[in-house]
């Protein structure tokens, strides 16, 4: 007879495991899915444990898993932008891109969701959370262009192509995923220098970091 491969040991998972199972789970389902759409025992069978294992962890329900799952999102997202400071600044900033598009490709439907607005979900919690992320976006540009004190035409600039890109991404989804990504992020680096381009026409602290990015193409 042949012998039996040894049946694997169970491992009990650390609270802490098991709350990163449950909300990678949630994730999944909530990429594709509206979260209205996305019930309890979904995320329960997705995970392969029980619904009352999910309330245990999530005793305030589906609300309390979404918004922890959202979370966990926005840290993703606000990493996409924790770019080394090395090399030409449009350089790094094509890479944060190459990185927030791939989420967006990955996450799709549930992208939408979040930035769309709408979901009977949505609560003053969450659009806080999704705010988060713009700014910890427009936090990391400022401190790659090597602006201590950015002024409010500067700010405004950033913020706006920031605004920018989560359409561009929505648009993107909904024309079926064109143009290319590589394309789709070369072109959104284009239209950050452009916006500079425009409001250093009426402000000299723009007027300077273009010339810098100029000489650094």
């Amino acid at each position: 007879m042949t012998p039996q491969a040894p049946t694997p040991a169970y491992r009990r998972l650390s609270v802490e495991e098991r709350r990163v199972q449950l909300l990678d789970a949630a994730l999944a389902l909530f990429a594709h899915r509206p979260p209205e759409e996305v019930s309890l025992d979904d995320v329960a069978e997705q995970a392969g444990v029980s619904r009352p294992l999910v309330y245990r962890y999530f005793p305030g329900g589906k609300q309390q898993l979404y918004e922890a799952a959202l979370r966990s999102a926005a840290d993703e997202l606000r990493l996409c932008f924790d770019e080394p400071r090395e090399g030409p600044l449009l350089t790094r900033l094509a890479r944060a891109l190459d990185r927030y598009l791939t989420f967006v490709d990955q996450h799709d439907t549930g992208f939408s969701a979040l930035l769309r607005g709408g979901s009977v979900a949505e609560t003053s919690r969450t659009s806080s959370i999704v705010d988060g992320v713009r700014r910890a976006a427009a936090e990391h540009i400022m401190s790659h262009l090597d602006v201590a004190e950015p002024g409010p035409r500067l700010r405004m600039t950033v913020r706006m192509w920031i605004t920018a890109v989560e359409a561009a991404s929505l648009i993107w989804l909904d024309e079926e995923k064109q143009p290319p990504l590589d394309e789709l992020r070369d072109w959104l680096v284009e239209q950050f220098l452009a916006v500079l381009t425009v409001t250093a026409r009426r402000d000299p602290q723009t007027s300077a970091l273009v010339e810098a990015l100029a000489a650094d193409i």
